[in-house]
């Protein structure tokens, strides 16, 4: 980004930082608040430098080293809520005094591990991975997250006392303080009917002025209110009055000195949890933003500047952040259009803390949690109760509401084992119910390139259900093998040559390979050939196929197993094996050179008709490897094979060609250009020594000339040999689309 561009957008990103600043520093502090809030009263204060700490650091760090346009990045619930249940859990494990001054040391050691993490991934290039977390596990544990702030949050909003649970407050209704309870209600009223009116300013701040004017208007008739030290219905003073904010940083660091190294292994499940959480909440927001602007981030780059932001935030004694939907938003639609607009938050959060310090004292415990609690509702997914409506989904609703439950029941560190385990379940159904059979055919169906004489073809015909092929795809495992061994028994009963075609196969493992065993056995028991077509050199997984199969006892050394480069080529292997078999011993050979009676196209032939013919065709040798025309040549000519085999493939960029078709013994190719005098549209080489009548189209225009009748019959007879291609052609795309 040059220095024209950022000055050209300066006014933009500064309203827009500054707007977006408004949004994110009121919330901040309100899940700074409810991290430490399971401490005491006493350590609201550390809550709410938490959270502006945590403004300042990812704001300054996060955009520099992400980098995505408009993306603002501050604290946010997910880190909350999962730092609020770690930091009870350390509660319940030890709540003495010494214990409890400790725990925001082990608060930062997990958000270290958590940031070491997501920088980590984003290194060794795994924001991809992260985005494949399936919706139903993430909407389920960011529903259980909101449901989790919504019943933490009463208590406060009630004014209840330290301890007071969700069901408990419900319980002792006339104990809430009517004050409180005020001022939370007038928070969340604002907060959910000001963007109906009110559409420059985000619901958040007019909902925090709505709280502290209602909390003000109160003190006039209790004048209680006023008092800012010792109150417990406002934030009070972040920074004690006898220490400064480096002492305070001071102090943080040397409590790291009473850790205790067994205890530190509590800490990676959350950090874990949360890394997971915070990156798949900052690449969602970065993939809404990238369809509003039609913009694209750097998903690696930006787990990075993630990871590098709550490092620093928790260094500072921050809260660890995300990218933030809400303050996004509100950048965008304020003008911001570069990532310095995120930086701006860092600043104008930085100025509040030095400056105005002393008015966030005032902030009723209330109105936060008014606001929190609207903000927890607004995280359950309730779209997903339209699930429901079909037995398809159903299962996706019973995940997110499995997630949930354990998120209420137990813990959020059980739900994200839940949800993983889950995450793991909706992938093998996904895998369960696509089908491993891309497509299925016989040799009825389909045939190899090679062009067959009609008795070749008729043999084919009859006995062609005795070669099936399949065409493989996704994973081949323990979730997919019962699904191909029940498409394989339906064919294993007459099939003597199952070709099964590897090239779209993602992964296989041992069940899938035993099974293959079987399936190989029984066709050796009457004497029928097991076929691997287009096997991967290695799977995305890094696993040799071939070199597995032979580990596993699947080998070419085996009599009844081969191994193909192409599909092709399997086909038509199997298709000379069962010709050799079900046709006589002169119809299957292709030795010796025919006459021009004997070529199929001619056959039958009138004898006087074609000895009018002999003279205006020409014969011609070619060795094996020879070019016998090649693309855009002029053509004319129409070739009948004697003897030998002709390939015939399209030329391709770089050298790669593709083999459109092979002709033998009898059969005849080059009638294109023959019949409409064009150019060559592809190679011919002859692929052994060959032997070939020629006849041009000047000759053949001289002979039906001469002699109408042979003319008439040999166009005759030309037609309805490639009206027979085309019908067979048809029938192979036909068989290619049923799946």
């Amino acid at each position: 980004m040059d220095l024209s561009h950022l000055k050209s957008n300066l006014k933009g990103d500064l309203f827009g930082g500054l707007a977006a600043t408004l949004v994110a520093l009121p919330s901040a502090i309100a899940f700074g608040l409810i991290i430490f809030a399971p401490l005491g009263a006493e350590y609201a204060a550390r809550g709410a430098i938490g959270g502006i700490m945590g403004c300042i650091a990812i704001g300054l760090i996060a955009p520099v080293f992400g980098g995505t346009a408009r993306l603002i990045s501050a604290p946010c619930a997910p880190a909350a809520a999962v730092l609020s249940v770690f930091t009870m859990e350390m509660v319940r494990r030890d709540g003495s005094p010494g214990a409890l001054a400790l725990i925001p040391a082990y608060l930062s050691v997990v958000m270290l591990l958590s940031a070491g993490i997501q920088i980590l991934a984003g290194a060794l290039k795994g924001g991809r991975i992260i985005k494949y977390i399936p919706y139903p596990v993430v909407a389920g544990y960011l529903s259980g997250v909101g449901l989790l702030i919504f019943t933490a949050q009463l208590p406060k909003l009630a004014g209840m006392p330290k301890g007071a649970t969700f069901f408990s407050t419900l319980g002792a209704i006339p104990s809430w303080e009517p004050t409180r309870v005020a001022v939370g209600a007038a928070t969340m009223a604002a907060m959910i009917l000001a963007p109906r009116f009110i559409k420059a300013i985000p619901g958040a701040i007019v909902a925090l002025v709505a709280g502290v004017l209602t909390y003000f208007a109160l003190s006039l008739v209790d004048s209680s209110l006023l008092a800012s030290s010792g109150n417990p219905a406002v934030i009070g003073p972040i920074l004690p009055a006898d220490a400064s904010f480096p002492e305070l940083l001071t102090a943080h660091f040397a409590s790291f000195g009473g850790l205790r190294v067994f205890d530190l292994a509590l800490v990676l499940v959350p950090a874990g949890t949360l890394a997971v959480l915070l990156s798949v909440d900052t690449l969602k927001t970065c993939v809404i933003l990238d369809a509003v602007t039609r913009g694209r981030h750097d998903s690696n780059r930006e787990l990075i500047g993630q990871g590098l932001g709550n490092c620093t935030s928790a260094l500072v004694m921050g809260i660890p952040g995300a990218g933030t939907m809400g303050a996004s938003l509100v950048n965008l639609t304020s003008g911001g259009v570069t990532r310095l607009s995120g930086v701006f938050v860092g600043l104008f959060s930085l100025l509040i803390l030095l400056f105005f310090a002393g008015l966030i004292a005032w902030i009723p415990v209330s109105a936060l949690a008014g606001i929190l609690m609207v903000v927890g509702v607004r995280m359950v997914d309730t779209k997903s109760l339209k699930m429901l409506r079909s037995w398809h989904t159903a299962f996706d609703f019973f995940v997110i509401l499995a997630v949930i439950v354990a998120a209420l029941s137990t813990s959020l560190l059980m739900a994200s084992g839940v949800g993983v385990a889950l995450a793991i379940v909706l992938f093998l159904r996904d895998q369960i119910r696509g089908s491993v059979v891309r497509r299925k055919a016989t040799g009825s169906q389909i045939s190899s390139k090679m062009k067959r004489l009609k008795p070749q073809r008729e043999a084919l015909e009859a006995h062609g259900e005795e070669i099936v092929a399949f065409e493989l795809q996704g994973q081949l495992f323990f979730g997919t093998t019962d699904q191909l061994i029940r498409e394989l028994d339906s064919h294993l009963g007459v099939a003597r040559y199952i070709l099964l075609d590897m090239r779209r196969i993602q992964s296989i493992d041992y069940t899938a390979v035993n099974m293959l065993r079987q399936v190989e056995a029984r066709l050796a028991e009457k004497d029928g050939f097991l076929l691997f077509s287009s096997i991967p050199a290695h799977l995305p997984t890094g696993r040799d196929v071939k070199g597995y199969f032979t580990e596993l006892g699947l080998s070419a050394e085996q009599r009844s197993v081969r191994f193909f480069d192409n599909h092709d080529a399997a086909l038509e292997w199997a298709e000379d094996q069962l010709l050799a078999r079900v046709l006589p011993e002169p119809a299957s050979t292709a030795d010796g050179a025919l006459d021009l009676g004997e070529i199929e196209l001619l056959a039958g032939l009138d004898p006087a008709r074609l000895e009018r013919l002999r003279p205006h065709v020409i014969e011609r040798a070619y060795a094996a490897g020879d070019t016998i025309f090649s693309r855009k040549d002029p053509g004319g000519e129409i070739y009948l094979i004697r003897s030998g085999v002709v390939k015939i493939f399209l030329p391709l960029s770089g050298g790669i060609t593709y083999h459109l078709a092979t002709f033998g013994r009898g059969d005849f190719f080059g009638d294109m250009s023959f019949l409409d005098g064009g150019v060559r549209s592809a190679n011919a080489a002859a692929q052994t020594d060959v032997e070939l009548f020629i006849l041009s189209r000047a000759e053949f225009d001289r002979l039906a000339d001469a002699h109408p009748e042979v003319g008439a019959v040999v166009f005759e007879r030309l037609a309805l040999a490639l009206a027979l291609r085309l019908r067979q052609t048809d029938g192979e795309l036909k068989a290619l689309q049923q799946v």
